[in-house]
Order: structure tokens, then C-alpha cells, then sequence
């Protein structure tokens, strides 16, 4: 592990397309959009990547998690190759969630380097890709890159800074308790990072949202603050969710975060906790959220 230092902090506008591409050499370099019910925004995410960044993507893959609507038909006409979550080993099982269609982009590509874009973005552009790649090929002792912003939230017709709620009351007091190396990372859970293969296969995935901050605390173990790197990228908008699903993601962080803490990082077992959601009735509905985790990519491949 590298001496431990303070997690560093970048700009994209320090990552302009012709600085990566010359930094590029022989990586291999796959942009994997995970996707679910996404056929509105898809498609632009996808032609943005594949039309502005020239040579530097290798690959633009979609894997798409158990989608009803048209989020693969529309991923595939912009130029992306899409792979259904339930197609890909199958003999794995499958199972629906963000981590789960991560980890199941390592059996469908050989790329050293790994960019994840979510799938609904709508104020964005390519700085995201090459903000988050530029610091890994500057630098081998970089493992993850992860982006922050300000946060646009949509609700309704009117825009709003005050995003990342589940961020600020959950991950980053938590973060301060227990990672006070990690305290200055600005958006732990955001869904733009970048990742070297080698780093990535070594790891336990949980398979819903907590893939984020699961990550970031494993890294850190594995190779300490020094091999992280956050950049600035500007805005992002994204959607409003509700306060129970909000509920529920924080559930399933804090399960991660807990695991982590008590057993270091060699993952969990499979599995569901009950949530209890109070209604307007004041009866109650039950959730199941899943905590459960893939093993590392490098034990089954």
C-alpha cells in the first residue's frame, strides 16, 4: 500500500481531449453506461461519447438491467454495444441493480481502464470521460477517479442545487466518523468514476447502489488515500427520487458501510434487510432491500 496522503483534486478543464489522447499510448479504454428504463436520455449519453471524444473510447457499452421499455432497442441505434445483465452468464445468476451491471460489464470487455457514466444524465458533456480518465493514465499508482459537481435537481419545472441529500446525511458524516482520511471527498457517491480493471476485479460488488461507496472504502484499503483522485466536472442534472427511496438507498449504504467497518472488505453474503414505509393510512409496507455483494470478478472469471 502507498504511504498514506490526502486524496487529490483536479479539474476537468485540466483534462482537455488532445492532452488524453496523447497520454492514451496502448490502454484500452471502455465507457459502460449502466441503464434501466432510460430510453429518453440513453441514446444522447451514448452519441455524445461515441461523436466528441474521437479515438479515446474504445468501447461504448450499455448494459442493460432488466429495462421494460426501449432502453436497449434506442442504446443500440446511437451506436453502443448492449448487453442484457440476465444474458451475461447467466449460470451466475442474475440480479437487478447498479453493482450488479457493473460487475457484469468485466466478462464483456478486456479494457484495462473503466469509465462509468450513468445512463440519465441531461446537463453534461465530454469532459465527464476525459476528466476522469486523464489523472489514471497521468498517473499508475491511480486506481479510482471519481467526479464531483453541483448537483441540479430537477423537480417539476424548477431547478435546484440542493441534490445529493442521501450524500450529505449519510455518506459523508459517516465518511468523517470513520474514514477521516476520505472526510474531504466531495461526492462519494456520485455516479461518474473511473477505474483500472486491475484494481476493480479485486473487489467485492455489492449489487445495488452502494457499488459507489463500496469502491471507494475498499481502494482506500487496499491502496490508501494517494490512489484516489476527485475532479471537479462542473453541473449535473439529474432526477428527483422520492424520501422512501431515498430511505432505502441510505439503508443499503449504510449496510455496506457497517460491513466494511466490522469486516474489512472481503464482501458479504447475499441477501435482503425489511425497510418498514409508513403510509398515508398509517399502515405500514415492507421493502426488501438488498445488501448482498458479488465476489471479486477475479475469483470466478
Amino acid at each position: 500500500m502507498r504511504e498514506e496522503s490526502p486524496v487529490h483534486s483536479s479539474r476537468s478543464g485540466d483534462w482537455p481531449l488532445s492532452r488524453v489522447l496523447e497520454l492514451k499510448g496502448g490502454h484500452r479504454i471502455a465507457v459502460v453506461i449502466p441503464a434501466r428504463n432510460e430510453q429518453a436520455t440513453v441514446a444522447d449519453v451514448v452519441q455524445i461519447i461515441r461523436t466528441d471524444l474521437g479515438d479515446l473510447a474504445d468501447e461504448v457499452i450499455v448494459m442493460d438491467s432488466l429495462s421494460t421499455d426501449d432502453t436497449a432497442a434506442a442504446a443500440a441505434a446511437a451506436g453502443a454495444r448492449v448487453f442484457p445483465v440476465a444474458d451475461v452468464r447467466p449460470d451466475l445468476g442474475v440480479h437487478a441493480g447498479k453493482g450488479e451491471a457493473l460487475w457484469k460489464s468485466l466478462f464483456v470487455t478486456d479494457a484495462d481502464v473503466l469509465v462509468f457514466i450513468d445512463a440519465d444524465l441531461t446537463e453534461w458533456g465530454p469532459h465527464f470521460v476525459t476528466g476522469l480518465i486523464g489523472p489514471m493514465l497521468a498517473d499508475p499508482e491511480v486506481m479510482l477517479v471519481r467526479g464531483f459537481y453541483d448537483r441540479v435537481l430537477n423537480i417539476g419545472s424548477s431547478h435546484s442545487l440542493e441534490g445529493g441529500r442521501v450524500t450529505e446525511l449519510v455518506a459523508r458524516p459517516w465518511l468523517a466518523l470513520h474514514r477521516p482520511a476520505l472526510a474531504e471527498v466531495i461526492q462519494p457517491l456520485a455516479g461518474e468514476w473511473a477505474m483500472r480493471r486491475s484494481a476493480f476485479e479485486l473487489l467485492s460488488v455489492p449489487m445495488g447502489y452502494g457499488v459507489e461507496l463500496a469502491t471507494l472504502l475498499d481502494v482506500h484499503d487496499r491502496f490508501g488515500a494517494g490512489a484516489i483522485v476527485q475532479v471537479d466536472l462542473g453541473r449535473r442534472a439529474h432526477r428527483h427520487q422520492s424520501l422512501h427511496d431515498l430511505s432505502a438507498m441510505a439503508l443499503e449504504l449504510m449496510a455496506i458501510a457497517d460491513r466494511r467497518r466490522s469486516h474489512g472488505s472481503d464482501g458479504g453474503p447475499t441477501g435482503s434487510v425489511s425497510l418498514r414505509v409508513p403510509l398515508p393510512d398509517r399502515g405500514w409496507s415492507v421493502r426488501e432491500i438488498s445488501v448482498g455483494e458479488r465476489p471479486p470478478h477475479i475469483s470466478v472469471r
